[in-house]
């Protein structure tokens, strides 16, 4: 602009415009000092309004949590900050109307300086500066009025200060000097990671929380109006409730209870963020972690208890095992018959096991009179060999 405002002075000097040439540049610069003032007081907001979100990370234990919103493309830069920004939103559209109304001021106002040169007339060169003045206003108004909102953006306008309207997707215009541009809200569903560590339970056992939270701005006037910055804000407050829930919490409940928490989070942060025209859809605790001491303690808790019931298991077997010894009993207690032959299976299956060898107690043999069976046996195997004594023995 400035190059142009040179250009411009030095075309009217050598046309013999003294006078014109010095005021119509200086216009010129003054309107190109403005714009650039203006985009630079936007580049400095952002330069200190960017730290406070991405450059305190964890600074101490009591601040130790992490708010990082990701959202993805928007009308507002790509990021949080500048959907938030009221700065100049300029669109490569408003831009592009500003070359073209920038390129035809310059070619109506050198064409109205050499018609009037070649004419010899000074009210066709006082024609075209004022074209000329006209012309560029017209660019300027294209370049900081249109304003283009994509579809998730929604744009809220102060007219002398007061709530005038929420622009919707597309274009709209800013009346100068009048409207203003409050914050450019984006209306897609946000995520946030929140941290808390070494908080204490309902039982004095610190434990480290992680947890992410998806929310949406569903009324931007309230998320303009009510809150300096909604997006720091919901964070805060979610940050807030969760070591508020902890602090309520026994460890138990919140090492099987993670979806019961998970409602009662979203609903106290909910609660506090509906005002601001945010609500929360959802909170979901992704890990929970505990000291290493504890740990191990809680392990050997579970291995004991392990024990324990397998010692119970082991026991209601005997007493099973005895119980149905105590009825097997009564019935040989009736019968000597089956008990015999009980004896007499058992001998039968533990003997016909190449190499073994099986003792039996004596009242056993009495009893089942195991003696004179085995001695007949004997004989019986005698008699078979031809060895048969010719006076057995009487028993």
């Amino acid at each position: 602009m400035i190059l142009i405002g040179n250009s411009l002075a030095l075309l009217l000097l050598d046309f013999g415009w003294d006078a014109i040439g010095p005021v119509i540049a200086g216009i010129v610069i003054l309107l190109s000092a403005v714009a650039a003032k203006k985009a630079k007081k936007t580049a400095q907001q952002a330069g200190r309004q960017a730290p406070a979100v991405a450059g305190t990370h964890h600074k101490n234990k009591e601040q130790a949590m992490a708010f990082v919103p990701i959202i993805t493309g928007g009308g507002g830069g790509g990021n949080l900050l500048s959907s938030q920004s009221a700065s100049a939103h300029i669109h490569p559209i408003a831009i592009f109307w500003f070359v073209v109304w920038l390129i035809i001021a310059c070619v109506v106002f050198i064409s109205s300086i050499v018609a009037g040169e070649s004419a010899n007339n000074d009210a066709i060169t006082i024609t075209g500066v004022v074209a000329f003045l006209v012309l560029m206003g017209v660019s300027f108004l294209f370049l900081f009025c249109l304003k283009v909102a994509d579809q998730w953006d929604r744009v809220v306008v102060l007219r002398l200060g007061k709530f005038h309207n929420v622009a919707q997707p597309g274009t709209f215009w800013l009346i100068p000097f009048v409207d203003t541009i409050a914050k450019w809200i984006d209306t897609r569903v946000m995520t946030a990671d929140l941290l808390a560590e070494e908080t204490l339970t309902r039982d004095t056992v610190p434990v480290d929380v992680d947890a992410v939270m998806f929310w949406l701005v569903y009324d931007p006037k309230k998320a303009a109006l009510e809150v300096e910055d909604f997006g720091n804000a919901v964070t805060w407050a979610a940050q807030t409730a969760l070591r508020d829930l902890i602090g309520k919490t026994e460890l138990a409940e919140l090492l099987v209870g993670r979806d019961v928490l998970d409602a009662r989070l979203q609903e106290i942060i909910d609660e506090r963020t509906e005002p601001w025209g945010v609500t929360v859809q959802s909170v979901e605790i992704r890990e929970i972690k505990i000291p290493g001491a504890l740990q191990d303690t809680m392990s050997r808790q579970a291995q004991a208890e392990r024990e324990r019931q397998a010692r119970v298991i082991l026991g209601e077997s005997e007493k099973q095992i005895a119980k149905s010894f105590y009825e097997a009993a009564e019935q040989y207690a009736d019968s000597p018959t089956a008990l015999h032959l009980r004896a007499m299976n058992m001998l039968f299956e533990g003997l016909k096991e190449k190499g073994s060898l099986m003792i039996v107690p004596s009242s056993a043999i009495d009893s089942m009179n195991l003696g004179a069976v085995s001695g007949l046996a004997g004989m019986g195997m005698h008699a078979l060999k031809g060895d048969m004594p010719d006076n057995p023995p009487q028993t």
